[in-house]
């Protein structure tokens, strides 16, 4: 018998009390809180836009800080307090949220909110990512563009609540699966780095004047590629089969992906012919949060393919394309966005700004030998790299299974109810889970921890828990 099941026959036999958020605690919305606010030094601060890419469950530092004359008007995360993202582009990312485990109070901004509530954090932060969780805030979404999720809403999403020692008990052992994945992505980083650092100084107006042996000049992208903007098209007429629309959604940090989830097709190209994609293409994003480090490049597993709206397409036909794409992706389109983006809940870049953009142009001897070297290191690194993501994406799955077995318990009944005063039949469960004092209560958990093992996905050292 594992200790969580002894934990579980001893403390909670006949099943568990769910609760709602509200009943456990409050909701309290940051304030605001600017990126040109950050300091050197100061006051830790998280800004909400740092929750989607930056932090993950806990934290006890803060990437950003704030002037403490700012920090001390600003809504404030206690030790133990959740932040969470209260908008986002995406279904994902709506409820990311992060533990703060930090000594000092964290200022937060505006579009999070704060959780302070009396169980364990990183417990109620695991559920957070649960799919019992996850189902609750799906009915609760609102928005087209931007999706929003309340205070009020979340006040009303339930969370079962075992004894304390339970509670820490399941956040030991997801968190030994998020410290083994921890260690694989710091070794990725540590490769890609590597990679990027290389990358750089190869790209540098130095090296590629050295390698071309006189002065490199500098010119606008505009200047030496044909760019161009999608076409509007209307979404409720898209259709499962077609021509593909490439959209922003599409365009992923150097790729472009097209999958069942965010694929959608135009019934032809007619009257369309000059958005049509050719391999080659280079795509950027000009919206989204994560504008200026979307972007990609058209392969003709890809064709065929239409331009959609607030996407660039950059088209080259002097210089060459590979060139151009290792130059963006070298950080010279992000730094441009960081500059350049409108400010608002979608950030954004215009046209114009894209093909302002500065890049050296030597002599396409050189521009191939660079790409001919960076593609090389790309192959090599990618060899290297190709098992680690993989083996992230496998314990990723198994942290997910036990995730939400561990976290799915039977409720606590009263009498042949539940709890909450509804009726077994309602729920669509076994009767016998609703019969307080019930061995056959024990035994469903019992049979739930067992069977962790027994039937998650395989991984080595799966059954060390």
């Amino acid at each position: 018998m594992s200790k969580i099941e002894k934990l579980i026959a001893e403390l909670c036999p006949d099943g568990v009390e769910y609760k709602t958020l509200g009943e456990l605690g409050a909701f309290t919305r940051g304030s605001g809180i600017q990126k040109s606010d950050f300091v050197d030094e100061g006051k830790p601060c998280i800004h909400y836009g740092q929750l989607y890419t930056y932090y993950g469950l806990s934290a006890n530092e803060t990437k950003s800080k704030i002037a403490e004359s700012l920090y001390e008007t600003r809504k404030k995360a206690r030790r133990g307090d959740l932040v969470i993202a209260t908008t986002s582009e995406n279904e994902e990312d709506v409820c990311k949220c992060v533990a703060w485990l930090g000594e000092e109070p964290c200022a937060v901004s505006g579009d999070a909110y704060i959780y302070s509530h009396t169980l364990d954090p990183k417990y109620v932060a695991h559920y957070f990512f649960s799919e019992h969780f996850q189902a609750q805030k799906k009915r609760a979404i609102t928005g087209t563009k931007v999706l929003r999720v309340g205070s009020d809403s979340m006040a009303k999403f339930e969370i079962p609540v075992p004894p304390i020692e339970i509670q820490h008990e399941i956040v030991r052992i997801l968190d030994s699966f998020s410290e083994l994945e921890a260690e694989l992505e710091a070794e990725l980083e540590a490769r890609k780095a590597q990679y990027a650092y290389y990358r750089d100084r190869l790209l540098s107006r130095e090296s590629l004047e050295s390698l071309d042996g006189k002065p490199v000049e500098m010119k606008r992208l505009g200047d030496v590629s044909d760019t161009l903007t999608g076409f509007p098209f209307k979404s409720k007429e898209f259709k499962v089969s077609g021509i593909k629309v490439a959209r922003g959604i599409n365009v992923k940090r150097g790729s472009m992906i097209f999958d069942d989830d965010n694929t959608v097709c135009w019934k032809s190209s007619d009257g369309l012919e000059k958005y049509i994609l050719n391999g080659g293409d280079i795509l950027i994003a000009m919206d989204g949060s994560l504008v200026g480090k979307s972007f990609g490049v058209i392969t003709e597993s890809d064709l065929p393919a239409i331009l959609g709206q607030r996407v660039t397409r950059v088209r080259c036909s002097e210089i060459d394309p590979r060139f151009v794409f290792h130059i963006i992706a070298s950080g010279t389109l992000e730094a441009m966005v960081d500059k350049k983006k409108t400010a608002g809940a979608v950030p954004h870049v215009s046209l114009k700004d894209i093909q302002a953009i500065e890049i050296p142009i030597p002599s396409l001897a050189t521009q191939r030998k660079v790409v001919d070297i960076l593609d090389r290191f790309d192959t090599l690194t990618k060899s290297l790299t190709d098992g680690i993501p993989a083996e992230i994406g496998v314990r990723r799955a198994q942290y997910g299974y036990y995730r939400d077995r561990l976290l799915d318990f039977p409720r606590k009944a009263i009498g042949t109810e539940w709890s909450d005063g509804t009726r077994a039949a309602a729920k669509g469960l076994p009767t016998f889970v609703t019969v307080a004092n019930s061995s056959r209560v024990i035994w469903a958990a019992r049979r739930k921890i067992a069977g962790l093992n027994r039937e998650a996905p395989e991984w080595r050292n799966s059954n060390s828990q």
